[in-house]
């Protein structure tokens, strides 16, 4: 479990278009418990051991990012673990959820129409019955402590950045990070998905348009770019979180926003084991170069 609680920032810096830009390299934390996973986690995992629970059930797809990290973390944390799969279980053997097998954790497939209940409070209710001995975390880590560790990803040693970029999915990051802004801070916010999404946060404004056909889809110039920042940078990235977010953050240096006079810091968040899966579903060749020089 201590391996769950200790975070040293690393941060590489590039240059683009005159700007001077800090890659947070969260996916650097940990081998497996990549990127924001590790601090959506870290207070989940630790709520879960108070309460005497021995078990772990969470949500997410055939290629979700938070099933291969819970899977990894509750062996880590000396937890059983249940995912539940939006899904048929043909996908079991696909990269993603076999690595999350080989962890320990054990699968349940449902149907999509009883997947969009994991929010109702009967549904809830009822997997609290058939599984007393569990603490569940929602989609994503999507919850009050998700976002508590989320708000240990800025730093002190972060306060003289004024422009932070990060990526957008159920929306637990950036909520945690907004609530640790300093007032000179102001944080963009790159939405993946195909929905108009609104912040109430201080500070934070959420661009809505590189969703780029919407969750886990791609154009031709996304993938472009994903091959051009990383043979470039030598910094992998995924594709459906990070290529989009750091397509956005240099659309806008392309066009002189923000004020070059002031330090950027893009949060790299992680996702790169969900690669191998995408790859496969799309029929896409990897950037080897960079997947070699990275493991």
């Amino acid at each position: 479990m201590n391996d769950l609680l200790t975070y040293h920032p690393i941060i590489t810096t590039i240059e683009y278009n005159g700007y001077r830009i800090g890659v947070l390299r969260l996916d650097l934390i940990h081998p497996d418990i990549s990127g924001n996973k590790w601090f959506k986690l870290k207070y989940n995992l630790q709520a879960a051991i108070t309460h005497k629970k021995s078990t772990v059930i969470t949500f997410g797809g055939a290629f979700s990012n938070h099933i291969a990290a819970t899977a990894m973390a509750c062996k880590l944390a000396g937890l059983k673990s249940i995912g539940i799969i939006r899904g048929e279980s043909s996908a079991a053997s696909n990269p993603t959820l076999s690595f999350a097998q080989q962890q320990g954790m054990s699968l349940l497939f449902v149907s999509r129409e009883e997947y969009s209940q994991k929010n109702d409070g009967g549904y809830m209710q009822r997997l609290r019955y058939m599984y007393p001995e569990a603490y569940i975390i929602p989609e994503g880590g999507d919850n009050i402590l998700g976002q508590k560790g989320c708000e240990e990803i800025l730093t002190t040693e972060m306060n003289h950045y004024h422009h932070i970029f990060c990526a957008h999915g159920t929306g637990t990051t950036y909520k945690g990070i907004s609530r640790s802004l300093t007032p000179s801070q102001n944080l963009k916010v790159v939405n993946v998905l195909k929905f108009e999404a609104v912040s109430n946060e201080p500070q934070t404004t959420i661009l809505n348009n590189y969703h780029f056909g919407g969750y886990a889809r791609h154009t031709n110039e996304l993938l472009e770019f994903k091959t051009w920042f990383e043979e470039t940078y030598h910094i992998p990235l995924d594709y459906v979180y990070t290529s989009k977010l750091f397509f956005a953050a240099f659309d806008l240096m392309k066009q002189h926003i923000p004020d070059k006079q002031q330090d950027v810091l893009i949060i790299h968040c992680g996702g790169l084991q969900g690669n191998k899966g995408y790859e496969e579903r799309y029929n896409l060749k990897p950037n080897r170069q960079v997947n070699d020089a990275h493991g």
